[in-house]
């Protein structure tokens, strides 16, 4: 469905992992660990600790050229396994249960456009 542009979007759960890669705390990449004990140590909600952050400018998204899909581990020559598409952002939002999110969890919704060469 994505190689058709039916999805539009993928959907990532919210965790330190995902974090280090989508976001940045004042402009600068912290660690796995970093987020894990700035966000995820049990005393608030990370994703309601996220939202004021970025409302307050404190968290940014990072800037992406393009997302890339692969099927597997393909190798880099292996273009039939590998879909670049335009980057129009990502969203901490509820995803599309349709597409396989649960309608009652908010994750990092990286939203697509075209397909790039």
């Amino acid at each position: 469905m994505t190689n058709s542009l039916i999805k539009t979007e993928d959907y990532r759960l919210i965790t330190p992992y995902w974090c280090n890669r989508f976001l940045l705390y004042k402009g600068q990449t912290r660690s796995k660990a970093e987020w894990y004990e700035g966000m995820f140590n049990g005393y608030i909600s990370p994703i309601s600790e996220i939202q004021l952050y970025i409302g307050a400018g404190l968290i940014e998204f990072k800037k992406f050229d393009c997302n890339v899909m692969t099927l597997g581990y393909p190798k880099s020559t292996d273009t039939e396994r590998i879909l670049k598409l335009e980057h129009k952002g990502i969203e901490l939002r509820v995803g599309n249960p349709k597409w396989g999110a649960d309608s009652d969890k908010l994750y990092f919704v990286i939203k697509h456009g075209a397909v790039l060469d």
